[in-house]
Parts: structure tokens; C-alpha cells; sequence
């Protein structure tokens, strides 16, 4: 887990991160088997993920919040410049606010004078492609906008879940548990825990993504008492997912998925569902006006990110911050449009699949496996020079059929006792390739 200096996320109030599952296949709902579970991580632990998060593989995070109308440096604002008091920050502040500006003050001008949730609804769903599935979260404010996205984002069948910081940097209850070792738990009982019920009863969430635990253990928390009862008794208990921030003692360990940190690259298939979460913003998860061009990550970076994602069996949280006016800036739209236009030729290889018995291949094609049933899908991220791919996993048999996705038509393949198996791409001029950035070959009947 990383230090608190360098956590990613705000850990404030007036925040509203919404994150949208959109891989979720038109989203059928299947109960799991009913159980009581206890709170204690065994229990906790033993619960099945529900089916409708695997199957979604891609979704989007949103961090929008009073950290919106300063828009400047990241969204950890307030704690830089209070918190920490970094010269660069106070520096920003005296060059272009009165003296006595405090971050409240800020409040009044994070107007959203130009949300539209069905605007929103309609990029995000055109980001799916072929399939959606979702998420969101509020502190305080924007309580009317943000059930009125919710209704949007169901209308389309997007999955929905709520971000919700467990601490909160400056509030006075905190730090008076702080003071105390955290043996007292003044906060946890008058704010954060009651709000957490709140939240799951008014928004009933598909997911809860939860943060802001490390400097306390679960126990401060009263994390398993409250995943129990999301378990057992709340609206959403057959249906809900959550992930590992419940606790100093947690991440990587106890929860229905795995962050483990910020930006998760793990180098071989682990053994519980996981999730990269990544901003398209390098440096930053909320909008600020200094964002330069050379900070925004390539389109043909975030496509292998999300294959390398989903063929070690993750899913794949791609981050964008609205303006305070709430609009989402154009380079973060084509972005998410060119993830879209990608999983509409090559979702099938992406949504709903597993990971292969073999992820991936070193070679100079850097070719990532996922599979559906009795398909295995092999993903190239690098056009073969000789438009010949070597692949050396896959045995072909008698049944052996080989397309390319977006391309009708069989291919032509042979097979090399040393090279393995050779496979004929169509002889296409680059502007008629299907899917840049990476390539979808489909085989069945191999093993």
C-alpha cells in the first residue's frame, strides 16, 4: 500500500466520484446462493463475486469535486496547500485568491451549471461499445444531480457504484480520534459508518468503492460489521461488489476484489479478482487547467493496458475529472471514444472472457491471450513486419479455425516445429486495418 503522500485520491468532503462498469453485458442479475455471513474476514472473505463484475472488464472512474474549481496541480489540493503546506501551493494561492481564501470558499463556484447526465450517460455508453455495465459517489451537495445520473446511467443499463473515503483529512472528530491512537472512534459512529448505511440505502449501489483506510486498522473502521450487514441485510446484498480498502491491514488481502495500489501491474496471473484503476491524466484524477498535452496517456497505451489487464484476469477502472461547470474536456471524451471504437470490433475477445492457460508471449508482436468457451483469443499490440504472426502457444488439431476479428472470412495459418504456429494476416493497406493499436486473432479447435 502506498504511503499516504502518495495516494492518488482526495480524502475530503463535497467530493463525487462516480464509477461506470460498462462491460456488463446487459447486466442479468443472478442472486447468489443465500447466506448469513459474520463479521470476521473468514466469513467475509468466503463470499462468491458476484458474476456481473468479472464479466465487465472495463469500466470508468469519475473524480469530480470542490478540487475542480482551483483545477490546479491535482486533486489532493487541499491537503497540498493546507495539509502539507507546499510552497508551490501557497504560492498559487497568494498569486491568485485574496488573502484569508479558505477551501470552502471554493464551494459556491463548483456550480455544474452544465451537467447533463444523459450527455454523460451517452459518451460513456458509446465508450462500452457493444455492452454496458457501471459506478458513483457523493459526500455532500449535488444530492438531486447525482440520483438524477443515477437514473440516466440505469436507463442504459450501466452498473453504478459509489466512491466513499473512510477518512476525512481536517474533520475535527478525526483528528480527535487521531489524537487519542485512534482508541476512540468519535467519527467513525457520528459520521462515516452512518453515512455509508445512508448511501447504500438512498443510491443502492451495484459497487462501493472504498478508500481513505490507511492509517487505521478495520477494527477502527467497523469495516466487517458493515460489510456484513451489505452482505446480509441491505438492498443490494446479492448483487454488490466491493474492494480491499477497509483497512490498514487489508489492501491485497481481505475484500471481494483486489486494488492492492493505484496503477496495479501485477507480472503473472494472481489468484484473486483484481482491478487496475488508471487516469488518463498521468499526474493528476480530477481536472486542472495545467494539464499539458505530454500528460495525457496515448490511446494505443490505455488499448494494451486493458488487454494486458483483462488476460491476467483484471478489470480495467480508466479515470477522467470533469471541469466544476461539469463538463468532460475533449481530449478525455476522444480518449474513452477510442476505447469504444476499439471493444466494438474486439470486445468479444474483452467482455466476459478468462484468462487462458498461458497470458502472454515475449515476442515482437507481444501477443496477450484471453478465452470465451472454446475460443482463445490471441491480442497483438504490434503489426508483424512480414504480415506473417508466430504464435507458439496454441496446438492446432484437425478442428483448428482461424479468423481475425472485424475481417470476414477464414485465415490462412501453417504450422513450423520450431516456430509453432504461422498465421497469414489479411494483405491490407494500413487505413483498411480493423481496430489500430491492437488486433484480435479468434482460433477454435485448439488446445
Amino acid at each position: 500500500m502506498q504511503a499516504p503522500g502518495m495516494r492518488s485520491r482526495p480524502a475530503g468532503p463535497a467530493l463525487l466520484l462516480l464509477l461506470l462498469f460498462l462491460g456488463a453485458a446487459e447486466s442479468v442479475r443472478r442472486a447468489q446462493p443465500r447466506r448469513r455471513y459474520t463479521p470476521d474476514w473468514p466469513s467475509l472473505d468466503s463470499r462468491p463475486l458476484p458474476a456481473w463484475f468479472d464479466e465487465a472488464k472495463f469500466g470508468v472512474f469519475i473524480h469530480w469535486g470542490v478540487f475542480s474549481v482551483p483545477a490546479w496541480g491535482s486533486e489532493w489540493f487541499w491537503w497540498h496547500w493546507q495539509g502539507e503546506g507546499r510552497p508551490q501551493y501557497q504560492r498559487f494561492m497568494r498569486d491568485n485568491y485574496p488573502p484569508g481564501f479558505s477551501y470552502a470558499d471554493f464551494g459556491p463556484q463548483f456550480t455544474a451549471r452544465f451537467f447533463h447526465p444523459e450527455e454523460w450517460a451517452d459518451l460513456f455508453q458509446a465508450a462500452a461499445a457493444p455492452l454496458p455495465g457501471s459506478g458513483g459517489k457523493q459526500e455532500v451537495g449535488l444530492g438531486g444531480q447525482l440520483g438524477l445520473a443515477v437514473l440516466f446511467f440505469c436507463l442504459r443499463n450501466i452498473r453504478y457504484g459509489l466512491y466513499h473515503s473512510l477518512l476525512e483529512w481536517f474533520h475535527p472528530l478525526y483528528l480527535l480520534d487521531k489524537k487519542n491512537g485512534f482508541k476512540t472512534q468519535h467519527f467513525v459512529s457520528a459520521k462515516t459508518m452512518p453515512e455509508l448505511y445512508d448511501l447504500v440505502n438512498s443510491y443502492k449501489p451495484d459497487l462501493i468503492w472504498s478508500d481513505g483506510e490507511w492509517e487505521c486498522p478495520d477494527t477502527y473502521w467497523n469495516s466487517t460489521n458493515f460489510l456484513s450487514w451489505l452482505y446480509n441485510d441491505s438492498p443490494v446484498k446479492d448483487e454488490v461488489v466491493v474492494n480491499d480498502r477497509w483497512g490498514q491491514n487489508c489492501s491485497c488481502h481481505h475484500g471481494g476484489y483486489y486494488n492492492c495500489e493505484d496503477k496495479f501491474k501485477p507480472q503473472s496471473l494472481p489468484d484473486h479478482k483484481w482491478e487496475m484503476c488508471t487516469s488518463i491524466d498521468k499526474f493528476s484524477w480530477g481536472y486542472r487547467r495545467d494539464m499539458a498535452m505530454s500528460d495525457v496517456t496515448e490511446e494505443s497505451e490505455i488499448i494494451s493496458e486493458l488487454v494486458q489487464t483483462v488476460s491476467l484476469g483484471g478489470n480495467y477502472l480508466l479515470n477522467i475529472g470533469p471541469t466544476k461547470d461539469g463538463l468532460i474536456v475533449p481530449i478525455f471524451q476522444e480518449r474513452l471514444l477510442a476505447v469504444g471504437k476499439w471493444l466494438s470490433i474486439n470486445g468479444e475477445a474483452i467482455y466476459a472472457s478468462k484468462p487462458w492457460r498461458v497470458q502472454w508471449e515475449k515476442n515482437t508482436t507481444s501477443v496477450w491471450y484471453t478465452s470465451k468457451g472454446s475460443a482463445v483469443y490471441a491480442i497483438f499490440l504490434h503489426w508483424p513486419e512480414n504480415g506473417v504472426l508466430n504464435l507458439e502457444s496454441p496446438i492446432t488439431t484437425s478442428t483448428t479455425k482461424i479468423t481475425m476479428l472485424g475481417i470476414q472470412g477464414d485465415l490462412k495459418w501453417s504450422t513450423d516445429p520450431d516456430k509453432g504456429l504461422l498465421i497469414s494476416l489479411p494483405q491490407l493497406p494500413p487505413s483498411a486495418v480493423p481496430a489500430e493499436f491492437a488486433w484480435t486473432i479468434k482460433l477454435t479447435g485448439v488446445k
